[in-house]
Order: structure tokens, then sequence, then C-alpha cells
């Protein structure tokens, strides 16, 4: 056990320091303060040396708009060894670390998968002592705090730093300065500690936070004409306010552009400042010292910033700074949906930087000749340009842009190679590879999951598990030890006590721990398809109406989820779920049979809470458009059994467990693009049993949609489709049937308990190759050529 030197009188010194209050009068925000600032003082001295070192050699950067990071402190204390320590101290003062943790609000750095993929990735990085730094925005606000008013979604600031965060320290020195046509904007770095897990090493996320290059006119204020004098200064605070602002309109387009360059032009600066000063100005090697990984598409414009950075400004040729841009920049695609893939108009371009313009237009010609050249028809060309049809095509680009295109499951890849980005592998196969996620195991299972882990380190004999996920597998065998299978059976049920106490007294709902915990907790998304969870559910809860004794497995269905502000149908979607919780949870003749929860808020935090404690992870996106999912993965790391289809990583997780140990149902990826030719979900609707009636709940009067006409939309899509879509695009009808049977079959095994903590125990201790350790060691050794590098 690792120890602070003097912690107690460092702890006394910074509650005076910070909060002005001695330990007798301070609160639990003011020890949380103290603590975040006490760990700090303690690592920095590793911190500031692990920089130094990894200045040295080979570094990769991790650019991303999002970092669902979760909270610091415990992860640290852990992470460092030195929880106990911390802990006995604070008791002697009087104090319960556990409460103390639990002021601390997750920071508003993300939203869903993308942020969580990144946030591991950092922890693996940090952990293996690889030189790796993450870049990103430090969001005033956040996507949003979600709330729930009559059943309603509704977005209020996520204000998670009114208070101060004190594991981010402000690097006023190396500010930089980005140029816009309107307007210049001062980029502050925040540094964000990353520690690994029993290394000293400290690696770094780097937030960005958007400041006026004049604060406010000085001689307008002087004048009483105050709102003018303050109109550029909140027009940069919009630039850092929130994560993903609206773009339904063009304004809110600007916006999200104005953003993403803010970020990685102060982030490239920065890195060029790094290179000339420790290897001068021989800018034709910048890319054998930098690797800069493009998570997704929101920093691709991030290839036009290092052109224009090359070749203006540090005189580079042409072809030499184009060699070395491609040889810098590597790009991950996370999904298959044509909406994701950015394509802004011109326009914008044109008001925010036109000189980026005349470097894309020149990339663009460059592509569309080499494009011919390798025997495109024109056609081909056209569609495949950077720039085509007055707007910039921000996937097309980062292909080109790169030397490296990875998707992040098998199945994924591969669609990419096929379907998606054929044409790119046709001219560039080489620059293709896959990269399976992970998630780590220390949040995710050491630290949410203390009951498991500890009886994990306790079979193992030790905790070498915790960085090499794969020692679970030694561990197969137990799963033919009754009484060890009991102890997990309690240790699961336990984790359900407490969840159920948390969902009590933040949704007021009682639910059962003796009940199946069935969870589905990711973004809203129609192919995501919670609406295909919800109709089933309402689907039971008519079976339980009409037959009171008929024989059924008590079951909690849980749902988290954020929809995004301008996303109309999937925030009726949640508006529909709630409905249904409301009715169901207040009928008297349903008691304990069927619960619905929908937890407002869904964040980190919350997560760590619901992965430990389901029996049941949903993971039920309709087949070929879930590039991977990281839910899943945790799920079955603490040990729920998916259900799901054939989709994303899901298909990895059926290869290691076996089909006896979760359930795959529905329609398969490879024939959903026959299967839809003769589709007509019409034929679902008056076919299947019990569907019809729980579609027109939309449309009959059942539940209200308050007159926003959320519902007959709802109801259109699935049924009639639009002028601009297809009916069901999302194979929610076609899956019903099959969905619904599949559940029948999870809860009669789950009466099986002896049968069912088999399958538990054999997807934990086969989830080895969903360490987010094994996906950035590929990263590290495929794609960014760094190695590890401790300070000690």
């Amino acid at each position: 056990m690792a120890k602070i030197p003097d912690l107690d009188k460092q702890i006394r010194h910074q509650l005076l320091a910070e909060a002005a209050r001695n330990v007798d009068n301070a609160s639990q925000h003011d020890f949380w303060m103290a603590l975040g600032r006490t760990f700090i003082a303690y690592i920095a001295e590793d911190w500031e040396q692990t920089k130094q070192k990894y200045q040295n050699g080979k570094q990769a950067h991790y650019f991303s708009a999002e970092f669902l990071e979760g909270r610091s402190l415990l992860n640290n204390l852990v992470n460092t060894g030195v929880f106990e320590d911390v802990r006995d101290t604070l008791s002697e003062m009087g104090q319960d670390l556990a409460e103390i943790t639990e002021v601390e609000i997750d920071p508003g750095l993300g939203n869903g998968g993308l942020g969580r993929l990144a946030a591991c990735f950092l922890d693996s990085c940090a952990t293996k002592n690889l030189p790796v730094t993450g870049y990103g925005i430090l969001y005033r606000y956040g996507l949003f705090r979600q709330a729930i008013e009559n059943g309603f979604q509704k977005e209020y600031p996520d204000a998670w730093m009114e208070e101060g965060y004190p594991f981010i320290i402000r690097r006023e020195e190396e500010r930089e300065l980005v140029h816009y046509e309107d307007m210049d904007v001062y980029a502050v770095p925040y540094d964000l500690p990353i520690t690994g897990y029993g290394t000293k090493n400290v690696n770094t996320l780097r937030l960005w936070k958007a400041e006026p290059a004049q604060e406010f006119d000085f001689n307008l204020f002087n004048s009483q004409r105050f709102d003018d004098a303050v109109i550029e200064r909140n027009r940069v605070n919009d630039i850092y306010r929130v994560l993903y602002p609206n773009d339904s309109s063009y304004d809110g387009k600007v916006l999200r552009v104005r953003q993403q360059y803010f970020f990685v032009s102060a982030s490239l600066q920065s890195l060029v400042k790094q290179f000339e000063r420790i290897h001068g100005n021989d800018w034709a090697r910048f890319s054998d010292f930098h690797t800069i990984q493009l998570n997704d598409t929101h920093p691709v414009i991030g290839i036009l910033e290092l052109m224009r950075i090359l070749t203006d400004e540090k005189k580079l040729d042409w072809d030499t700074a184009w060699k070395v841009t491609q040889n810098t920049f590597a790009y991950t695609n996370h999904t298959i949906l044509a909406e994701a893939y950015e394509k802004w108009e011109v326009g914008i371009f044109q008001f925010l930087f036109p000189h980026l313009l005349d470097i894309l237009y020149r990339i663009n010609e460059m592509y569309r000749l080499e494009a011919a050249a390798a025997g495109f028809n024109s056609h081909e060309v056209d569609e495949t340009a950077p720039f085509g049809s007055g707007r910039i095509r921000m996937a097309w680009l980062a292909c080109y842009g790169s030397f490296s295109i990875n998707g992040v499951a098998a199945m994924h890849t591969s669609i990419l190679k096929n379907e998606t980005l054929r044409q790119f592998y046709r001219l560039w196969p080489e620059k293709f590879r896959n990269k399976t996620n992970g998630v780590t195991p220390r949040r995710w299972l050491r630290m949410s999951n203390p009951a498991l882990a500890g009886f994990l380190t306790e079979r193992l004999g030790s905790d070498a598990w915790v960085t090499d996920l794969s020692q679970l597998r030694k561990l197969e065998n137990d799963k033919n030890d009754e009484a060890l299978m009991n102890r997990l059976l309690e240790i699961k049920h336990a984790n359900k006590v407490a969840l159920a106490k948390f969902i009590k007294e933040t949704e007021g709902i009682t639910v059962n721990p003796n009940s199946i915990f069935d969870i589905q907790i990711k973004r809203l998304h129609e192919y995501k398809r919670q609406l295909l969870n919800a109709l089933l559910i309402l689907d039971d809860y008519f079976m339980l109406k009409a037959n009171p004794k008929a024989d059924y497995t008590p079951r909690v269905c849980i749902f988290g989820a954020k929809a995004a502000p301008g996303y109309f149908r999937a925030k009726a979607i949640i508006k529909f779920i709630n409905e249904i919780a409301r009715l169901v949870n207040n009928d008297p003749a349903i008691g304990d049979r069927l619960k619905v929860v929908f937890l407002h808020n869904y964040n980190v935090s919350r997560a760590e809470r619901l992965f430990s404690a389901a029996d049941i992870s949903e993971q039920i996106s309709t087949a070929g458009m879930e590039a991977s999912g990281t839910g899943n993965m945790k799920f079955m790391l603490n040990g729920a059994i998916t259900l799901g289809t054939l989709d994303g990583a899901n298909v990895e997780i059926l290869e290691e467990v076996g089909a006896e140990n979760c359930y795959i149902f529905g329609c398969r990826a490879n024939d959903m693009q026959a299967t839809r030719e003769y589709y007509n979900p019409q034929w679902q609707y008056y076919n299947i049993p019990g569907l019809k009636r729980c579609i027109d709940t939309l449309i009959d009067g059942t539940f209200s949609d308050r007159g926003s006409g959320m519902f007959s939309d709802l109801y259109n899509s699935l049924l009639n489709g639009t002028n601009w879509e297809r009916a069901d695009v999302f194979y929610v009808l076609g899956d019903f049937d099959d969905y619904r049977k599949t559940h029948r079959l999870i809860e009669k095994d789950y009466r099986n308990k002896a049968e069912w903590a088999r399958k538990c125990w054999t997807n934990i201790v086969r989830s080895g190759r969903f360490s987010s350790d094994r996906t950035i060691s590929e990263y590290a050794a495929e794609i960014w050529r760094v190695r590890e590098t401790p300070i000690a």
C-alpha cells in the first residue's frame, strides 16, 4: 500500500488554503477539493517528469471532440495505490471517503461511446507507459443535464465546474491564438492528469478553453453601451459552452465547425512549437516524432490546418508538406451511418477560414488526378472526392489525408472495406486495418465492482488481471464449483440491492432485486432500437393483464439515454418509454412482476452502478449499423449476459463465449439488403400476435404526447414511412417476433440459477479480448509506432 507523505497535514493545509476552514467546520465538498489538490501535489513531480521524457521520442496524440472521463478522485486513488491510506486518514478525521467521493460531479466532457472509448484509451496508455496525450475542449456545460418532465426530455446546463474542479490545471503560458476570418480567439490549455495503474507515469488530457483576444470594448462600456461591449466575448464563449451544439440551423453548423477548428488548431500549434523547440526546423521529420489519431470526423480539419502551418508559416514546399501530413494522421471510423459523415457547406469555410479553402481545393485536385490514374471513372471520382456538390466531405478527406484507416470491430471493418469505404479500399488497401474496441478493467471492474474484483483476485491469487485481463481465463473451471458460483450470485444480488436503493432515491420507483435486471443504456438513436425494447415491454404488460396467472419471470427494465436536443424522433421514444413506465408501474394488478425505469441524466457514475447490477445486456441495434459498442463489453466484464443482434462487437463476444452463453436474435447483416427488397412492415403489424395493439397505443389515446405530434410521427415512421425514408427503416417490427421468443428463452434459463451463474462466469473470465489494454497495444505497435516509456 502506497502512502502520501504527511497526508493529514496536507489535507488540513489545503482546507485552509482552498476554503479557509478547519477540519471541524469543513463540508464534504471542502474535503473533496482539498483531497483533489493534495493528490495533484502528490503526483506533480511524476507528471512533469513524464511530460519531459515523452518529448524526447516518438509520441502519439489522440484528437477527440469528447472524453467521457467520469469522476477523478476515486479512480486516481485506486490507480496510484493510495486508496487505503486516504480512507484511513479521513476516518481519523471523522470523515467517510465513500461519502466524499459522491460529492464529485461527473465532468461534462463527453456524451456516449465515442467519449467513453477515448477515456478508456487514455487510461490504458498511462497504465502501459505509452507516450500518448489526449486533446479536446473544456466544455463549460457539457452536452446537457437531462431532466424528465411529464415524460419529456428537458435539457438544462450541466454546470459541472460551478464550484471548481481541483484536478485540472490551467497552463496560461502555453496559450495559442486561433484565427478566424471574423475574429481571433485565445485557446488556453487546462491539463487533466491521467494516472495509470501501478505505474509512476502520469499522462495528460489537454483541454482547451476559448477566451477573447479582447475581453470587452472599454470605450463602448464607458459609453453605457453595455451589451455591445461584450458581444465578442459572448461569441467566443459560445465555442466552448456546450458539446455538440444543435446543428439543425445554419448558425448551429457554423458553431460546430468553429468549435472543431478551435481545438484542432490550438493543439497543432502547440505540437509544432514543441517540435521546433526540440528538433529545430527539420519539418520533413515531423511525422517521425508525432502521430495524430483522429477520433471520428470531428478533428479531420486538422489535415488542412497542418498543411497551412507547414506551407504558410514554416515555408515547406507543398509536396513535402503533403507527405508529412499524410504520414502524421491516422483516422478511426466509428460508424457506417451516412448522416454521421460530416459534410460541411462550402459557405461555412468561406465565412470562417477562406485561407483553408485554397488548401482544400488543391488537395481535391490532387485526389481527383490520383483516383483517375488508378482507373476510377468520372462518376467514381466525383463521388469520392474530398470536395464536391458544394460540400467538404470530412470522412473522404480523412481517408485521403491519413496513412491509416481503422474500424472498431471486425464486422465493422469488413463493412467499411466492402461497402461504405470500398472505393478507398480499392485505392489503398494497405491503409485499412481493424482495431476492435476495448474497455478499461480498472474503472469498469476494479473500481466500480469491488466485491467481484476482490473475488477474482482471491481466486487468481493476485491482481495481475487488472493489467492483463486475459489472466482471468485461468479461472474457467471455477464454473464447476457450486459454492463459488453461489458466491458470484451473492455478489450480483448485493449489487442489485444497491441499485434498487439508488433507483428508489433518484426516481421514486420501488423495484425488486429478485427480478431479472434487464438494462439498455446508450445514446438514444433509432438504430439502437430502444423502441423495440419498449414495444416488447408493452406487449408483456398486455399479456399479463390478459393472463394474470401467466408463468412469467419478474423483470425490471432499466433505460438510460440522452437524445440530441434536435433529434425529434429520439425524444419521442423517450416520451413513449416514460408513458409505458407510468402505465406499468402504477398498475397494482402487475405489482413486482414488471417494472420500467428510465434513469434520468445517464452518465459515467450512474453507469458504474448499472453495469455491476445487470443480468441482461440489451445490445439490439439493427444488424450492420452498430460499429462496435463498448457497453456490451462492460456488461460482459461484470457478468451480464448479452442479448443482441449479430452486430458490432457482439460478433466477437459470441466468438469468445459461445452461443450457449449469450442470446443472439434477428436478421443478420449479410441478409439485411435482400430482406429489405421484400420487407413490408404492414405484414408484421397485422400478422404478428400482439404487435398491432402495441403500435396502436401511439395513436389510439392510450398514451398522450401532449399534442406534440411525436407519437403520430413515430407511428408513421414504423408503418408508412415519409417522403424521404421508407417505413421501419431500422427493422423494428421485422425483428420483434424473434426478439420476443428470445426473451422467453432467457426468462426460462434464468430460473436455473446454477446454470445461469455458469453463463455469467464464462462471460467474465473470457472478457480478456475486450480490454482496452489489448486495443491500445495494437494501436501503439501497428499504427502509432510508439514504445513504452516508463519514468521509473
